[in-house]
């Protein structure tokens, strides 16, 4: 097997062990709730939800899920580790502690640049119907419930950052790939395993994998994008939990 056939088949196992197949279901799910009486407007998506009516357990299988979930992730560095360039794969994707202050000052503004249009386009997606309600946050909280949150906010933001920008966009360009079709061939992943918020998620994923996949082709680091998504989750998933009875979100 050449090289690049190599290549384009580790590309599908890595995205069909992690967020390739989220895709499918995602789209899946998305016809499902379309079909639905009322469609999608008067369904939901809840991102957190509990996944046992014990504590015990509900705690032990939230932090599986999202230990778990970071293995694809540790295989798409270690399949980047295996090319032969002089670089570590924490240089090559710019996930190192080389330039925190730029990383932390971009990731904050990327964060404000993509959260506040997003806002907007979910209540213009609501009012359109092509939006479900999205529920970030359990009906029943305990006191780890905000930590264990923080920490499905770190593991999306990790999970998607590496696989969808760093990872993916990488192998394609080494598949000669433009830069342009890297972009949006990233972006259009981020915005199918969305889909099944609502069409709406859809294009605002797209637009921001847009933005994140630009973002790293010129800069090369993936560490603010992480910071970004992680700042956008946290907000949503623990904003929601502590704010949605007084905003009249429940």
């Amino acid at each position: 097997m050449s090289e690049r056939r190599h290549l384009r088949a580790e590309v599908w196992i890595v995205l069909g062990l992690s967020l390739g197949a989220s895709g499918v279901y995602s789209l899946v799910s998305l016809i499902r709730k379309a079909t639905l009486a009322g469609g999608l407007r008067g369904q939901t998506a809840t991102l957190n939800a509990a996944r046992d009516n014990r504590e015990a357990f509900d705690f032990i299988y939230q932090v599986l899920a999202i230990g778990f979930a970071l293995v694809p992730v540790a295989l798409a560095l270690y399949l980047l580790s295996q090319d032969d360039v002089k670089e570590r794969v924490s240089q090559r994707l710019g996930l190192d502690r080389a330039r925190p202050g730029f990383d932390l000052l971009w990731g904050a503004g990327l964060a404000a640049a993509i959260g506040l249009p997003g806002l907007g386009l979910y209540g213009l997606g609501r009012l359109a119907g092509i939006t479900t309600q999205i529920i970030p946050a359990p009906d029943v909280s305990y006191w780890w419930t905000v930590p264990v949150l923080i920490l499905a906010a770190l593991q999306n933001a990790i999970v998607e950052e590496v696989i969808v920008v760093g990872y993916l966009m990488t192998r394609l360009r080494q598949f000669g790939w433009t830069t342009g079709a890297t972009i949006v061939t990233s972006a259009a992943l981020r915005g199918s395993y969305h889909l099944y918020q609502g069409i709406g998620p859809g294009i605002g994923n797209f637009v921001m994998g847009l933005v994140f996949g630009y973002w790293f082709h010129r800069t090369r680091r993936v560490m603010p994008l992480v910071i970004a998504h992680t700042i956008l989750d946290v907000v949503a998933f623990v904003g929601y939990l502590l704010f949605a009875d007084a905003l009249g979100l429940t």
